[in-house]
């Protein structure tokens, strides 16, 4: 009877090191993907930077409306069987991206298949989330942050460098674009059902992972709109929703428009890498310095607090966004220098970021937190999502050379809204 107890108890609270840091590089692998390996993607098939924003864009809206369908993700099932079958239809997705892409209609074909991945992928971040909140206690969650972030990098890293790398060294070794695409992306199918049929034996069941609780009194719909509506209901709502759209007004134009400017050729504005370069200067290099500015940022906020950090982190993110304008008009021909240069703009973005990180933690304390951070993530999803899908067309009339200046005046918001916004002078801080 003692030995069923214990292997219960197994079974039930596995060691975090087992699942947590697996669980980040799933979370953060179909997003890179969408967000950033399809822009390198649709650039080696020629499309228009234009053409890259606009459909690219389009992919964060699974992440944008995200909290609409949060609250089912709650009510029905457990957290643990989205995770696995979300895990499920983002392996299928990325072979079904490989398969469709010799057809002759390869663009509408991918870019649905995108986007049923992008869906996939935001439902799995919710599961994901709560999961986390629920297979750790309150100290395991505190000292496991630092580690599902290191993760989530690692996932930024191996797709938006490994597999940028893998096609572009395919390219230089024979095979034709469509090709080293395809076999990335059988690769990376290959990986995350390995993923997800490691999750299947290794996550844990938590007591606490089930259906929520439903007001008996009241339908799932009107229960719905109850919980959505609280996160709506606080006074200060109009500054929280301010904030998350327009504290990263410029990154949100400039993130779709580097891989670009790094590929295209020197006539036309860039930088004229290949493609492997770009893998290992903005997807490795420029990922850890990334990670570097996120854990230095949140050290500095558990030291002093994120009120004390909130002006310096909006000056540290926003300031290199200078280094573009530099490289448009020097357009340096050295590989070091200009992976120094992006490594020094990712390292400033992961520091400021950590604030907006901070924010949305912040105002998702309550009762339903997973629904209020997805809520929350929504809202900053449409704040990248909107800016984003015009910058490819801004880029285009301007020039490169016009359009990091474009970027240094759309920063300007972001200090307005950091102006606006009240925060505990305490909160964060050790």
């Amino acid at each position: 009877m003692s030995e069923t107890k214990t292997n219960t108890a197994n079974h039930t609270n596995r060691n975090p090191w087992l699942w947590v840091p697996s669980l980040y590089l799933a979370e953060g692998i179909p997003y890179m993907i969408a967000m950033t390996v399809s822009v390198v993607l649709y650039k080696n098939l020629g499309l228009s930077n234009t053409e890259i924003a606009l459909y690219t864009s389009w992919l964060y809206l699974p992440w944008v409306i995200k909290p609409f369908w949060s609250p089912f993700v709650d009510m029905f099932r457990t957290k643990r069987f989205w995770i696995i079958l979300m895990q499920l239809a983002i392996g299928g997705a990325f072979a079904c991206v490989a398969l469709t892409l010799p057809a002759a209609g390869y663009v509408k074909y991918t870019l649905a298949i995108f986007w049923i991945m992008a869906f996939s992928s935001a439902t799995h971040d919710i599961a994901a989330d709560g999961f986390y909140m629920l297979g750790l206690d309150t100290p395991q969650q505190a000292a496991f942050v630092g580690v599902r972030t290191i993760f989530y990098r690692i996932a930024t890293i191996a797709s938006k460098g490994g597999l940028v790398i893998l096609a572009g060294f395919l390219q230089e070794h024979g095979h034709t674009v469509k090709s080293a695409w395809a076999v990335t992306f059988f690769f990376a199918a290959v990986v995350f059902l390995a993923l997800c049929l490691y999750h299947f034996f290794v996550l844990p069941h938590p007591a606490s992972d089930r259906s929520a609780p439903l007001d008996k009194s009241k339908g799932v719909v009107a229960e719905y709109f109850r919980i959505m509506s609280l996160f709506f209901r606080r006074k200060d709502i109009v500054v929280i929703i301010l904030f998350l759209l327009f504290y990263r007004f410029a990154e949100a134009q400039l993130v779709k428009m580097v891989a670009p400017f790094l590929l295209d050729a020197r006539e036309a504005g860039g930088l004229g890498l290949s493609t492997a370069e770009v893998g290992v200067i903005y997807g490795t290099v420029g990922v850890i310095s990334l990670m570097l500015g996120g854990l230095l940022g949140g050290y500095a906020i558990y030291r002093n607090g994120l009120k004390f950090w909130l002006w310096p982190m909006v000056i540290i993110m926003n300031v290199p966004d200078l280094i573009f304008v530099y490289l448009s008009h020097a357009q340096p021909d050295n590989v070091w220098l200009i992976g120094a240069a992006l490594a020094l703009e990712q390292f400033g973005y992961g520091f400021g970021f950590t604030a907006y990180t901070m924010y949305m933690i912040m105002i998702s304390q309550g009762e339903y937190k997973t629904v209020f951070y997805a809520i929350g993530t929504g809202i900053m999803a449409l704040g990248m999502m909107i800016p984003a899908m015009g910058s490819g067309w801004i880029q285009e009339m301007l020039g490169y050379k016009n359009f990091y200046f474009w970027i240094l005046a759309t920063t300007i918001p972001g200090f307005i809204v950091a102006a606006l916004v009240k925060i505990d002078p305490e909160y964060g801080k050790k």
